[in-house]
């Protein structure tokens, strides 16, 4: 065989090699990445599931911190079901009672503690069940005909205990809150059960807050209270 031959042969070679590797590399993708319209379906069975919370809970609103404005961050309710923020205390959510007063819910939900338990005092537990006791009191005065239901401070992931040693109290001012809906005879959630299946797949990066699917667990469990 000539060098001519030899070349052109090698040419050859290489060619179907490299499509054969192509057409590999495509049947992978397809296998990997969902069809477009897989891919809706999904966004629209979402978009479907929220929507039935939002009627579901229309009449609600969610007083909280930013645990709590997730709701409204990633959509799973309206913002005018949603009446929280980043900071938030239940010393800080007595400033918010003429806005809570002027939507008039029917259900009042309180998640509020995961940075009353942080706060700078010599007794962060005692010092918010005191402000904690001051809003369901003025709830009570504003909107008698509105039902109450206090909800549990959702748990950290063991890294950011580890960061924030503090975050060991939740439980135990879980307990103080338990004591407190009892005292105030109005409704008290431990949300521990939305944890039960495992909790990994939950959290943000951060170990504190929460993505969608959460809330959506969250509310799952919250649906006999307003039934």
């Amino acid at each position: 065989m000539n060098m001519k031959k030899i070349v052109t042969t090698l040419l050859l070679g290489s060619i179907t090699l490299a499509l054969a590797a192509c057409g590999n590399e495509s049947t992978s993708l397809s296998r990997q990445q969902p069809t477009t319209q897989n891919q809706g379906q999904v966004t629209e069975s979402k978009g479907s599931v929220k929507t039935e919370y939002q009627a579901f809970f229309q009449n609600s609103v969610f007083v909280g911190d930013s645990i709590t404005e997730g709701l409204s961050f990633h959509d799973v309710l309206k913002e005018e079901n949603v009446l929280a923020g980043a900071g938030k205390t239940a010393e800080f959510a007595l400033q918010d009672m003429a806005e809570l007063t002027k939507r008039n819910p029917e259900h009042i939900f309180i998640n509020l503690g995961s940075d009353d338990i942080l706060w700078p005092t010599d007794n962060p537990k005692a010092y918010s069940m005191k402000n904690y006791a001051k809003l369901i009191g003025m709830i009570k005065e504003k909107l008698p005909q509105a039902k109450v239901t206090v909800l549990s401070v959702t748990p950290v992931t063991a890294e950011a205990e580890e960061m924030e040693p503090r975050y060991k109290n939740i439980n135990d001012y879980n307990q103080g809150l338990k004591e407190l809906a009892e005292k105030e005879n109005i409704g008290f959630v431990d949300l521990s059960p939305v944890f039960s299946n495992g909790s990994d797949d939950l959290y943000d990066s951060d170990g504190i807050h929460f993505k969608p699917e959460f809330y959506i667990r969250m509310l799952d469990l919250l649906k006999d209270q307003v039934e």
